[in-house]
């Protein structure tokens, strides 16, 4: 039986781009939590990570003003190139049939963040901790850079419980709101500008070569930390979002805090860098069911901003095309 004429146009033509969009974020979601992270040598993440280092070690140990300089061109000019491919692939996918560009730009999408990665790692902390305390924090030292020699049990899962609150805005909420905003040049100049601060933002050696990408993924994650802290823990009431404020202002990091801030209040637990801070210092030491609790909350709150932004972009899409069709808004 022959398909309807409307739909046979449909998937032979291309699509508006909210419909677009919206489809490829929950196409996206769907490959992430199925498989998860490509290979290495298919990730185009480590391929940056490959590209950032000999670049940054380059500038590293210059005197502070070439150092400053270089690092800061360097960034300008690799985030230049990496959007204008990002704009020039998207551009090639928009021309395809929609079905086409659907899978091209989740699949496209899909390297730019990392949930199921995310939870895993952090998962298999508690994981190794259920063996042994030397487990658990060799388990911890995969995905944190301070000294874990020393950790007891409820430190550990502390830096864990920060580590997910953090990375659930640099690996999934911040890369899924610049796509929404800015399509798949937003994604990837974010997962760029956060990569490079990781790898260069660091104190000491990297003071001024890295002072520009620290100051730029502080910039470009201003606004979806503060997002994420409210999706662990909504605030909205004044009293409510000064109490979050005020847990946030205890970290050096103008971003780091808000989540980090927002998941010791939900669970009601302390979590510290020592000799750095204390978010929540009134609570207590979490126990393997808050860190149970805590990746159930940010799956959900990933779930929900994934919702949130495809709702939107689809509601834009519905706007199109009953504008293309000529029918009442």
């Amino acid at each position: 039986m022959p398909l309807p004429e409307p739909l046979t146009a449909l998937l032979g033509s291309p699509w508006p781009w909210p419909l677009l969009q919206a489809g490829a974020l929950l196409l996206a979601w769907a490959l992430d939590r199925r498989f998860g992270e490509p290979p290495d040598r298919w990730h185009p993440v480590a391929w940056l990570g490959r590209l950032l280092g000999p670049v940054g070690r380059f500038w590293r140990d210059r005197a502070p003003a070439p150092a400053f300089a270089g690092g800061a061109l360097s960034w300008l000019l690799i985030a230049a190139a990496l959007a204008g491919a990002a704009w020039a692939l998207q551009r090639w996918i928009l021309a395809l049939p929609g079905p086409v560009a659907l899978v091209l730009l989740a699949l496209a999408l899909k390297p730019l963040f990392a949930c199921r990665m995310l939870c895993d790692e952090v998962a298999a902390v508690e994981a190794a901790l259920a063996q042994s305390l030397e487990a658990g924090r060799a388990r911890l030292a995969w995905l944190v850079s301070r000294d874990v020699t020393r950790l007891d049990a409820g430190e550990v899962r502390e830096s864990a419980i920060e580590t997910l609150a953090e990375n659930l805005n640099d690996s999934v909420v911040a890369p899924l709101a610049w796509f929404a905003l800015a399509g798949l040049p937003g994604a990837v100049l974010y997962r760029f500008a956060n990569t490079a601060d990781a790898m260069w933002g660091y104190r000491g050696r990297w003071e001024w070569a890295g002072k520009w990408a620290a100051h730029a993924d502080d910039l470009l994650s201003w606004p979806t930390a503060r997002l994420t802290a409210l999706l662990l823990r909504p605030a909205w009431r004044p009293r409510e979002w000064s109490r979050l404020a005020r847990e946030a202002a205890c970290t050096p990091s103008p971003n780091g805090g808000w989540p980090m801030g927002a998941m010791a209040l939900r669970l009601d637990v302390r979590l510290r860098k020592p000799g750095v801070y204390a978010l929540h210092a009134a609570g207590r030491s979490p126990e393997a069911a808050d860190l149970d609790r805590a990746l159930r909350l940010a799956r959900s709150a990933a779930r929900i901003c994934t919702g949130v932004l495809a709702g939107g972009l689809g509601g834009g899409a519905l706007i199109t095309l009953t504008r293309l069709a000529g029918g009442p808004l």
